[in-house]
């Protein structure tokens, strides 16, 4: 198995190359796909990142070395791995190509967009850790604190959904 450090650089890598393929490759028909499957990859992330701090919720009651706990090990970590990993890969790869095609890289909604898709990455992150902190019998955190942070993906997602189609500015 390979280090976070080196699959946190292949996928920054991966994500890059893909990135300039698809800009240099960049076509008007292709655009209304690149659409859809990056909405298809958002709801996908959005998914992960709204079912795995409340799967922490319960795994944070769960007694350590139980098979209940080994269950949730299991079903974070592929949540994580299977799905959520790659679907935010696939949908930063993919607004990437559509904002460089679509010029809208200095509208004030895309900035505020933006910041809110870079907060969510880092709360992607954050429960990256804590899913290896589970991993490794290391919560230290309460159910309720994986309540609240629980509720951080969803605002997030909801300021993104009104800057994308209601472009507030």
């Amino acid at each position: 198995m390979t280090s976070p450090m080196v699959r946190a650089v292949l996928s920054l890598v991966i994500t890059a190359v893909a990135a300039g393929v698809l800009i240099i490759a960049g076509s008007d028909a292709l655009y209304p796909w690149v659409k859809a499957f990056h909405v298809i990859a958002v709801i996908a992330w959005m998914a992960g990142m709204l079912y795995l701090p409340r799967l922490f919720v319960y795994h944070a009651d769960t007694p350590v070395g139980s098979a209940q706990s080994e269950t949730f090990k299991v079903m974070e970590g592929r949540l994580l791995n299977v799905i959520t990993s790659p679907a935010m890969i696939v949908a930063w790869v993919l607004g990437i190509w559509l904002v460089w095609q679509s010029g809208y890289w200095a509208a004030p909604w895309f900035h505020a967009k933006l910041t809110c898709v870079l907060l969510l990455s880092g709360v992607h992150g954050y429960l990256s850790a804590a899913t290896r902190a589970f991993r490794e019998d290391r919560n230290t955190k309460s159910a309720r604190h994986w309540r609240i942070i629980n509720e951080i993906p969803t605002v997030l997602m909801i300021i993104i959904v009104i800057m994308v189609i209601v472009k507030p500015f």
